[in-house]
């Protein structure tokens, strides 16, 4: 597993020129880079990318990744700041009308599908799973500053405190699972400690035995030694704890959810960021699964390739998330045979 902790960054000065349809080409110490930016869910595959990709390049061409969260990756791509966003969700409306105001357009990938994993301190003995019910009672906006304790969660917890880590709302962490679990995207109490950094929220969990966090599976599965992963009671009553398998066979839901990259369409004009994204896809077999994530079938690459082959832009999700939405669903909404 690569370190979640570690980023490629600029390391010389840089030239830029910006259009009002995409980024223009970024030369640092005499190599045209590809900027990236997004989901902290998606940095540790687009950092194994861009790291064997540049060592294939032979040094002539650096691709830097930066984690601001989903939501806030999206306002810089939609600013024509980055070339490429990572997402931990579908792009949303509010993020389709601010890119048509600028005039850039985009090129969906999913990239690789991620188990929504919930967690807490190991020496919790209580918990043995967590039904969507009780996950709502913890975090729809009614509990904020009511729901304190984990006996107001189950009678059959203790009076202990109970403290809560959750990513920033810029996060398309955030955004899934608040869907998921309250019906409503955004609306989430907000009396808990944030972070758009994952691994500030391990830590949180593990020096709290009263702590309980979501984030991606590579994040838990890094640290599997130090937390508990939760069981989730699915949609027929089955408490399922998060796998690469329960993921592949759509068992774990309501928390498994693709994962994507977006790619400015003027961006993709310039031979480093076309390349740097059909590497992406060539390789996503191969170098997704020792990141944490469960890879598409192969034939989903191919139609990204297609995808880039033909230029074409837009989403398949209309501006909406779609919950607990299996591989195979995916497949066909991409009309993928």
């Amino acid at each position: 597993m690569r370190t979640t902790t570690k980023f490629l960054a600029l390391t010389a000065a840089v030239a830029l020129t910006a259009g009002a349809t995409g980024v223009g080409q970024v030369i640092a110490q005499g190599r045209p880079v590809v900027k990236v930016d997004g989901s902290s869910t998606v940095f540790p595959i687009t950092e194994a990318m861009a790291e064997e990709f540049q060592k294939i390049k032979k040094g002539q061409v650096q691709v830097t990744v930066g984690v601001s969260g989903t939501g806030g990756g999206f306002k810089k791509f939609c600013n024509g700041e980055t070339d490429i966003s990572n997402a931990s969700r579908p792009i949303a409306k509010r993020e389709i009308d601010a890119c048509r105001g600028k005039n850039i357009t985009y090129l969906e990938l999913p990239v690789a599908f991620d188990a929504l994993t919930v967690v807490i301190n190991p020496k919790n003995t209580w918990v043995k799973s967590l039904s969507p019910a009780q996950l709502k009672t913890m975090w729809q906006p009614a509990a904020q500053g009511k729901i304190r304790t984990w006996k107001q969660v189950d009678a059959s917890f203790p009076d202990r405190p109970l403290r809560l880590f959750a990513p920033g709302v810029d996060s398309g962490t955030f955004d899934y699972f608040t869907e998921a679990i309250n019906g409503k995207s955004r609306a989430s109490r907000s009396d808990f400690t944030a972070s758009e950094d994952d691994n500030v929220l391990v830590q949180g969990v593990t020096t709290d035995i009263n702590g309980l966090a979501y984030f991606g599976f590579a994040y838990y599965e890094e640290n599997a030694k130090r937390l508990k992963a939760v069981p989730i009671v699915n949609s027929q009553g089955r408490a399922i704890l998060p796998t690469r398998k329960s993921v592949d066979d759509g068992s774990y839901n309501p928390l498994s959810r693709p994962i994507f990259i977006y790619v400015n369409a003027a961006a993709m004009r310039r031979p480093e960021v076309r390349e740097f994204a059909e590497f992406y896809q060539r390789n996503a077999v191969k170098l997704v699964p020792p990141t944490g994530y469960v890879p598409l079938p192969s034939r989903a690459y191919a139609a990204n390739l297609d995808i880039i082959r033909r230029g074409r832009t837009g989403t398949v999700f209309g501006g909406e998330n779609r919950v607990g939405l299996t591989i195979d669903q995916l497949m066909k909404l991409e009309r993928v045979n």
